[in-house]
């Protein structure tokens, strides 16, 4: 058994080619991704210009609705671990003839976040991270003034019996989730550290406390800093 890394990276390598088909099977169970990751751009409040970090960007499948909010004048930066998903987010970047993408392959905890970003957005990929503490604190103090954070992601649900883990956690371990992610319960990390650091915060609960929404915004009178 590899570190947590390695494991996501030769997890996404195998599947990055079919991402974006595999994630859409889940409409059979009734989990409407596409929904939840609109409801995740949308709470970023986001305006015409500003800039975007996205936090496990993936194959880019957020990308369009970022696009839709902050228009050519806006950017997005896309970070992500594993390069065989860039490699797709590229051609999804070329196809669209976006010229206001930059894409970043780093360690989250790793990656330096321009000062004064508007937004960082993180959809089921933050609680991949082991040091995903470490992404928010160094977001949020990266944060413009009013900048907003908001964490799409996965956990254990409240007071499930133990077979319904287990089943659930069968149904989403192609995408990287085992028992080492139930051991760190890294939901709990991310829920303290943006509650410590980010004004206006709140956390929905959904599909019946599998899934959840973490949001919130820097303090409009603190200044942006670097790290």
């Amino acid at each position: 058994m590899g570190t947590i890394q390695e494991d996501v990276i030769r997890t996404y390598r195998d599947r990055a080619r079919h991402y974006d088909i595999t994630g859409n099977l889940y409409y059979l169970l009734g989990f409407r991704v596409l929904a939840s990751r609109r409801r995740a751009v949308q709470a970023l409040r986001l305006r015409p210009g500003d800039t975007v970090a996205e936090i496990g960007c993936g194959t880019g499948l957020n990308f369009s609705l970022i696009q839709q909010a902050i228009g050519p004048r806006g950017q997005i930066i896309g970070v992500d671990l594993t390069d065989a998903m860039l490699a797709q987010a590229h051609r999804r970047v070329r196809s669209r003839g976006w010229d206001n993408v930059s894409l970043v392959q780093a360690d989250a905890a790793e990656f330096e976040f321009p000062a004064g970003v508007n937004a960082i957005l993180s959809t089921y990929a933050l609680s991949l991270v082991p040091r995903c503490a470490d992404v928010i604190t160094h977001g949020c103090a990266a944060l413009a003034p009013g900048g907003r954070m908001a964490v799409l992601d996965l956990k254990a649900p409240p007071r499930a019996p133990h077979w319904l883990v287990q089943a659930g956690l069968a149904t989403i371990k192609p995408f990287a989730t085992n028992d080492r992610w139930m051991a760190r319960r890294p939901w709990e990390a991310i829920r303290t550290a943006m509650q410590a650091r980010l004004a206006d915060f709140s956390w929905a609960e959904f599909y019946f406390g599998v899934a959840y929404l973490a949001t919130g915004a820097r303090a409009s009178t603190e200044p942006a800093q670097t790290q």
